[in-house]
């Protein structure tokens, strides 16, 4: 039996060959082995020794999910260090005042963190390791004795909760605190264990923050104990997710409800028929292991998009929908949910996953008990309770046996735990009756045109009453409507009498997927309260963000004055191509929205790309429970007339001008949402192929065409190079690194990539990938633009010569940067090195012309060394001739270390001066 879970490091060096963490970030995939993982937890802990940090002392956290996160914080676990985990996302604030109340001996994150931190302290003296490289930073010889002063009773770790009060307060958990949950389920998992030989290794996507009690649950305490793989994602786009949940095969997805209904949004629109395979399952009966074989049948096209190795989502952090449940469910998807918090070190109840009860939370642990008050209050005790908090710069002991949870809940007829909501956020209204939010927000959500909803109190003279505050494109009639068609599914005392539109794309969330509920109660009652000092139904005078203008000012670093719809993405927003690339990332991320790929590459001004994001918002809030017609209160009409009343405040009326979506254009949202269809244009046709999977093949990259790419180069095209150019090549006084790497050169000749190729050393030009016009890639499939028909005849065999024999891929110049830059980390990620012509044109001169800014980006995503080549002598030679003339100077400059504090335009600016310096 476990007493302390720095055992935990013996099970990394158990599996030491088998891999731990796979984290995705940038372009790039990161592996690290158990054995890996083992080594950088045993340095950190000799690293705590060198700097005489001590049992009690505090080491704080701050950085993205990885493995260095990971061995950091089982390094502070070895040695009895107490480790205080901080959210990636949180406010640089917050996380000063952290600092300054836990006086830590050592701060461990990510440098663009810790620089924010440094500027939000005054005085800034604790030492300082970044988690990139961290390994590099770290003692040779791992230490990986467990201090004496670890023990099952000893506290590991302070997890701060909330940024919200002026003095923040800590959880402090212990081992045994853990363990109590950790137990059970190891148990458990033994029943299991001969069977999950044949899924080996079960590999888990998970995309909560690791200082999350969830997140740790499934990404630090559960893992080691099947040798499981832990892949971190750092961008949660729908698309991204998918494919990295078929490509890496993975088995489980960790994640807040908002990812699981970004990809039940996603799945829904791209395959159109699965709505109705919904409705009709709907009728049947749970899914059940018996039936698994038949639901995955029915819905073969869903699990084949997703992997036949992907089987159950776990969801937490937050209350989970209905819906949400129901669709996974259906579709033949485990949904696995529990009941936790902070307090309880994660669980106290969990879904069995193969005895799933739908809409509840499941059954209490062993270890544990659970009640209920007398006003439906979940109270919980047992060993996972923490017993301390830390407070002003000290711990402090919790008084009380039981602790109450402020959650409501409820038990069913089988003993499974229903969750029904917040304490304190049922309503009492101004009659005395009580009404949970939940309950008026599902009612509405299920409205045709309704995004979300969230149901808030505020008061009135008559007393208080609920509102709805939802997302939705549509007029303020079709508000009303939805508004009577939700009142139709509930009771007398629950009815809505007032309506607002959220003034934003999306309501405001926490990390982990918690709806701040208290600022969209603020913002309610502040529009109230205006209209009602002004007398008149407005909400023009509270201050409104734009969202768009916010994230377009983000990407380029430059304020925006009177911003208007006819200005102009390029020359008065000064987006260029990437920059457009990094807000659509943006925008989907934010607003919780699917852009399709390039959507705004060839959008020419603000009103355009408004009425983009608003168009798609709008087709989001169709594909709502409602349209696949899995829930049979669904009235049949909603146009029986139900007066609202007439009071100042109620904003669901049609002649009251609500808080529409600042994304709106000026355009009218029914022309924004309608298109007709119509046969796609050339252009059209080529942006799809240049963001194309099959535009960007994988078999230049099997050993067959390696093998005569190899042949191919040495024998025939570096002694022709020799032979015809005669060129002198100066390498770098330093030796060149192994790759990969990012290789950089000025652009002269349609030869470069063979002139490139002659001066490179075998080890670095026997693996390497060259970036290639893709307009021009595509001219060449499709037999067109070559000056005639013959050769036009010829392109497509041109293309396949050059992409096997030279191994190109496409890099656009106005469309498929996502994609050409996610092929360029695939190859990386192989063992290539990339060749890249920044310039994105030849230049005829000596002179080179500006590189194109998407080459800093590139390398910030790939987090490589490059290496800078200059090419000299071509003007010469096109004067004097080719042949032999000695005139071709070939200059390799030093390596240039990735150094993650360098912005993309900075390391463009940095990367043209290295080759301009290698050209003087």
């Amino acid at each position: 039996m476990r007493t302390h879970l720095a055992s935990l490091v013996e099970e990394f060096r158990l599996h030491a060959g088998e891999t731990a963490v796979v984290a995705h970030r940038g372009n790039r995939r990161y592996r690290t082995t158990y054995g890996e993982l083992a080594q950088i937890t045993g340095r950190f802990a000799a690293e705590l020794d060198r700097r005489n940090i001590a049992p009690g002392d505090r080491v704080v956290l701050w950085g993205a999910n990885s493995a260095e996160w990971i061995g950091a914080f089982f390094g502070c676990l070895l040695r009895g260090v107490l480790a205080v985990p901080l959210d990636f996302a949180g406010s640089p604030d917050f996380a000063a005042r952290i600092v300054q109340d836990v006086s830590p001996k050592l701060i461990v994150g990510d440098h663009s963190l810790i620089q924010s931190l440094v500027q939000h302290l005054e005085n800034f003296d604790v030492p300082w390791l970044t988690l990139y490289n961290l390994i590099a930073q770290l003692p040779a010889e791992p230490n990986f004795a467990v201090s004496p002063s670890v023990t099952k009773d000893a506290a590991f770790q302070i997890v701060f909760t909330s940024g919200t009060t002026s003095d923040p307060k800590g959880i402090v958990h212990t081992h045994a605190n853990v363990l109590s949950s950790v137990r059970p389920i190891e148990h458990e998992m033994h029943k299991y264990q001969k069977y999950e030989r044949w899924v080996h290794p079960l590999r888990f996507l998970h995309t909560l923050p690791l200082s999350h009690v969830f997140g740790q649950f499934m990404g630090l305490w559960l893992p080691p104990l099947l040798a499981a793989e832990v892949h971190f994602a750092d961008q949660f786009e729908a698309r991204r997710l998918t494919d990295l949940i078929r490509h890496e095969r993975i088995s489980v997805l960790v994640a807040v409800p908002r990812i699981l209904q970004l990809l039940r949004t996603h799945l829904l629109s791209r395959f159109p028929d699965l709505a109705s395979l919904i409705e009709h399952a709907a009728g049947s009966s749970q899914p059940s292991l018996k039936r698994v074989p038949g639901v995955w049948w029915r819905f073969r096209k869903i699990h084949s998009a997703l992997g036949w190795k992907f089987w159950a989502v776990i969801s937490g952090g937050a209350a989970l929908p209905a819906e949400i449940e129901h669709f996974w469910n259906r579709i033949g998807i485990a949904l696995i949910q529990g009941y936790g918090m902070t307090e309880t070190t994660a669980l106290v109840t969990v879904n069995h996953p193969f005895q799933i009860a739908e809409g509840t939370i499941g059954r209490t642990l062993p270890g544990r008990e659970v009640k209920l008050s007398e006003d439906g209050e979940i109270l919980v005790r047992g060993d996972m309770l923490a017993n301390a908090t830390w407070q002003n710069g000290a711990m402090r002991k919790r008084e009380g046996e039981w602790l109450s949870t402020g959650d409501i809940g409820e038990k069913n007829a089988s003993g499974e735990l229903v969750f029904l909501g917040r304490k304190g956020d049922v309503i009492v209204t101004g009659s005395g009756m009580n009404i949970h939010p939940a309950d008026l927000e599902e009612a509405m959500k299920h409205q045709s045109g309704i995004r979300d909803c969230v149901v808030v109190p505020c008061g009135f003279p008559s007393g208080i009453e609920p509102v709805a505050v939802v997302l939705s494109a549509g007029t303020d009639a079709e508000l009303q409507s939805a508004v009577r068609a939700a009142n139709r599914e509930l009771a007398d005392f629950q009815q809505i009498r007032r309506a607002l539109k959220w003034p934003d794309p999306a309501f405001p969330f926490t990390s982990t997927g918690k709806l701040l509920r208290r600022k969209v109660n603020e913002w309610v009652c502040q529009n109230f309260q205006a209209q009602h000092m002004s007398g008149q139904p407005t909400t023009g005078q509270l201050p409104r963000r734009d969202i768009v203008l916010e994230l377009i000012a983000s990407v380029t670093g430059e304020s925006i004055a009177n911003p208007s719809d006819t200005m102009r993405l390029t020359e008065d927003l000064h987006l260029d191509s990437l920059g457009r690339v990094e807000l659509q990332s943006a925008l989907e991320q934010r607003l919780d929205l699917e852009l399709a790929d390039d959507a705004i590459a060839s959008t020419e001004t603000l009103g355009e790309l408004r009425t983009i994001v608003a168009r798609q918002a709008a087709h989001i809030g169709r594909d709502s429970e409602q349209d696949i017609a899995a829930d049979s209160r669904q009235p049949a009409s909603t146009s029986e007339s139900l007066p609202l009343p007439s009071a100042e405040t109620a904003s669901a009326q049609p002649s009251e001008p609500t808080a529409a979506p600042v994304i709106a254009s000026t355009q009218s949202e029914e022309a924004a949402s309608s298109v007709p269809h119509r046969h796609l244009t050339k252009a059209e046709k080529d942006q799809r192929a240049l963001t194309s999977d099959r535009f960007y093949p994988h078999w230049p990259w099997s050993w067959p065409i390696r093998l005569a790419r190899l042949v191919f180069r040495e024998a025939i095209i570096r002694p022709l190079v020799w032979f015809l150019g005669a060129p002198r090549v100066i390498l770098p006084k330093s030796p060149i690194p192994g790759g990969p790497m990012i290789i950089v050169s000025n652009h002269v000749a349609s030869i470069d990539g063979s002139i490139v190729l002659y001066s490179l050393p075998f080890k670095i030009r026997r693996q390497i990938a060259i970036a290639m016009a893709g307009e021009l890639l595509l001219d060449f499939k499709r037999a067109r633009n070559q000056g005639n028909w013959l050769f036009n005849l010829s392109g497509p065999i041109q293309y396949y010569l050059v992409t096997a024999l030279f191994n190109v891929f496409p890099l656009p110049r106005m469309h498929g940067y996502r994609r050409s830059f996610q092929h360029a980390g695939e190859a990386m990620d192989r063992g290539f090195n990339v060749l890249v012509f920044p310039e994105g044109a030849v230049s005829e001169t000596a002179e080179t012309r500006p590189f194109r800014q998407g080459i800093g980006l590139l390398v910030r995503e790939s987090r490589v060394p490059v290496l800078p080549v200059g090419l000299r002598g071509f003007s010469e030679m096109r004067k004097s001739g080719w042949f032999r003339s000695g005139l071709l100077e070939i200059r390799i400059g030093e390596p240039i270390p990735f150094d993650d504090a360098i912005e993309p335009a900075a390391l463009t600016a940095r990367l043209e001066a290295a080759v301009h310096d290698l050209l003087s």
